[in-house]
């Protein structure tokens, strides 16, 4: 089978890791010259919206997917009219504009923060008397890894805020004094089969995430699994996706949700017995779901704009480094590490060695 995937980057490339022992084979549309996914399949490099590629995506892909949630929506409605393309363009233009997103997420009655629209300056400054402070705004569109969005703690603050947005639509959000972000992956395939991971607890510097650490008893599993499952559901969703909490007093306050493959998720290559990145294939293969039970404990570290020295690394018990093979930058996502172990205690040690040299990569 030959899957085709939007984009090629290093969720693709994980996908492509974990697909190449089944059999699968990969075509890539990216258009980055150098993709980091591209060693591991073919690389069709253009636009995405250029026909002749997507003629040439629908001719040879058996399946397509897509590996970010920025991929144009049109795009996947063009491909799922000649070809199968999971997750559905329905999922991918929900989560591509926040506004329709939390109006879709309060109507499956999951929990959001307050919020509320807004399209010019002036009605910025109206709604805030009312709406109150602190709040976040965040463009509807195009938002990632903390990019388009900031903190509104006065009146003062909504100038600035509104000029960084460059006049785009955005919403205004009530900012939510969480205990904990954590988020749960699940998959479902096209016989509507649904398994789910462990919930992760997430921590986040800047707007990206730092480290994910899997909770394999949390008590707020069973909460967090009908929640996804209600967006699944509705959707007739086919794929793996992760929706993301702010925990409040032992409930769970939706922020949003990804149609992919999760960063919060990469603990499961080394920790579950079966990878978020091999279910989210097996799915729209409509192949069965293995099993997401983790194998001890593991925690995942981001390596944000350059990587430490691969020895330093690998002197870490349980340590193993998952390199992209990009070329270092600033704010840039480079590689990750997982820590795999069998106690609670060795992981904690594994993961603020691992930590230390997060830092110094970070500052450098």
């Amino acid at each position: 089978m030959k899957i085709g995937i939007l984009g090629g980057g290093q969720l693709a490339r994980m996908m492509a890791l974990a697909g190449i022992p089944l059999g699968m084979e990969f075509i890539f549309l990216d258009p980055a010259t150098d993709a980091c996914a591209a060693s591991l399949g073919e690389h069709l490099h253009g636009d995405y919206n250029d026909p002749k590629l997507l003629a040439e995506l629908v001719k040879r892909a058996d399946v397509v997917t897509y590996e970010f949630e920025n991929v144009p929506a049109a795009t996947a409605e063009f491909l799922a009219k000649h070809t199968l393309v999971f997750p559905s363009a329905e999922a991918l233009a929900v989560a591509q504009d926040r506004w329709i997103e939390k109006n879709f997420l309060s109507h499956l009655a999951i929990p959001t923060p307050a919020y509320a629209a807004v399209n010019s300056f002036i009605e910025l400054t109206e709604l805030m008397p009312s709406f109150g402070y602190p709040a976040m705004l965040k463009s509807r569109t195009q938002g990632y890894d903390g990019k388009g969005q900031s903190v509104l703690q006065t009146e003062h603050d909504l100038a600035n805020a509104w000029q960084t947005l460059k006049g785009v639509p955005a919403i205004v959000e009530a900012f939510i004094p969480f205990d904990r972000e954590v988020s749960i992956i699940a998959a479902r395939n096209r016989s509507h089969d649904i398994v789910f991971y462990p919930l992760s607890e997430n921590y986040h510097r800047k707007g990206m995430l730092r480290t994910a650490q899997c909770l394999p008893c949390d008590p707020l599993q069973a909460q967090a699994e009908e929640l996804v499952s209600r967006v699944l559901n509705a959707l007739n969703y086919v794929g793996v996706l992760a929706l993301e909490f702010f925990v409040v007093d032992n409930q769970l306050i939706a922020n949003e949700f990804a149609p992919r493959v999760h960063n919060s998720g990469h603990w499961t290559i080394e920790g579950a017995q079966i990878s978020q990145f091999e279910n989210h294939l097996r799915a729209i293969a409509d192949l069965p779901l293995g099993a997401t039970t983790p194998v001890g404990f593991s925690a995942m570290i981001n390596f944000i704009g350059a990587v430490p020295d691969i020895k330093q690394i690998l002197t870490i018990p349980n340590a193993h480094l998952h390199s992209y093979d990009k070329k270092p930058r600033k704010g840039r996502k480079i590689a990750h590490a997982c820590v795999h172990v069998c106690t609670a205690d060795a992981l904690q040690q594994g993961v603020e060695k691992l930590q230390a040299l997060a830092d110094i990569t970070d500052k450098s």
